[in-house]
């Protein structure tokens, strides 16, 4: 159960009150999510969420919920931050930041039983953000850069086990890879680093609240979009076409991608698979906590994905490939950008 900061009863109905909701009625730590305490708030004025951040100091804290902020004023679909009765967004406890938001009343849909429909809608609101935050101007850093992620990896490779030995080389290769054909010169801007199922609320094909800024950073957008592709599009021990293109599709809906953004897709892929594989296995090695508590995602969902992008074992890699080959539109891509340019005048 994902509740590292436990709060009293007499806690969270203070919290209640200093955010105008009255009064508690009941209270539940979330057991779903892997870094910050989560808990769902019934009260007089309807459901709310409390998080305590476990791992941002209150710089960080004020940097997301200004993000959060700024896409809501542009009708984002983004959690909904409240302020207290002194119009403040965050509170401290024990030492760490707490926040309260709205509840979303949809579902959460297995990544397996997405329908088409949904990864376009899916694909459409990745693009949404993306284009919406061109124009927010503020830095956030990106903790989980290729230098950061690689950084990561060689802290936690001394401390695996003498049977990873196969893993480790696989990763060392890996490393070596990305430092020499990952591209650094792609469009940039607010990305949300973090797009798997149990971050979408979604209301038959709408989605309704995309969750989770936690890793929101200043990135590339083909990164953004690859780690979709390897949440949403992957079943069944291998990646599927239709899956891919119906998330593409929505995606270019919004905004086309550029030839440069097609030629890095795989590699951004590759990075992604590699980041997801080494954070998981910090988390684990590198983080340990009391066993009750711990919720480890397992690091070789993404381990495995990256043998297959890498083509070291089958999994659907070769379809991807020709539809990213042929996958780019200069007429589209024109088309999108005029637009871009004339609603930025």
């Amino acid at each position: 159960m994902a509740v590292y900061t436990e709060l009293d009863r007499h806690e969270l109905t203070e919290i209640t009150e200093d955010y105008g909701l009255v009064r508690l009625l009941t209270s539940s730590g979330i057991p779903s999510g892997s870094v910050n305490t989560n808990y769902l708030l019934e009260t007089a004025r309807g459901r709310h969420l409390l998080r305590v951040d476990e791992v941002k100091g209150e710089l960080e804290v004020k940097r997301e919920l200004d993000l959060l902020l700024f896409l809501r004023k542009h009708g984002f679909p983004c959690p909904q931050p409240l302020a207290d009765r002194k119009g403040r967004y965050y509170r401290e406890t024990g030492g760490k930041c707490f926040s309260v938001y709205r509840y979303y009343d949809g579902h959460v849909v297995p990544s397996e039983r997405l329908t088409t429909g949904q990864l376009e809608s899916i694909g459409r609101a990745l693009a949404d953000l993306h284009t919406i935050c061109k124009s927010y101007k503020k830095g956030i850093d990106n903790r989980f850069s290729f230098e950061r992620v690689a950084g990561v990896y060689g802290e936690v490779r001394g401390r695996l086990p003498s049977y990873f030995k196969r893993i480790v080389r696989t990763l060392d290769d890996e490393v070596d890879y990305l430092h020499n054909y990952l591209e650094g010169k792609l469009p940039k801007g607010i990305i949300h680093g973090d797009l798997f199922v149990d971050n979408l609320i979604l209301k038959g094909d709408k989605v309704i609240a995309m969750l989770d800024f936690e890793a929101a950073c200043r990135g590339k957008f083909i990164f953004d979009l690859a780690t979709a592709v390897n949440a949403l599009c992957f079943a069944d021990e291998q990646y599927h076409l239709k899956r891919f293109e119906a998330l593409i599709a929505g995606y270019e809906g919004m905004r086309a991608l550029s030839l440069a953004e097609w030629d890095a897709f795989p590699n951004e892929l590759r990075f992604s698979a590699f980041r997801f594989t080494v954070t998981r296995l910090r988390d684990f090695y590198l983080q340990p906590v009391d066993e009750q508590t711990r919720v480890s995602k397992d690091f070789r969902e993404f381990y495995e994905r990256l043998r297959i992008l890498r083509r070291e074992r089958d999994g659907g890699m070769e379809p991807l490939l020709m539809a990213m080959a042929t996958g780019y539109d200069y007429r589209k891509y024109q088309k999108v950008k005029a637009l871009e340019k004339k609603s930025s005048k």
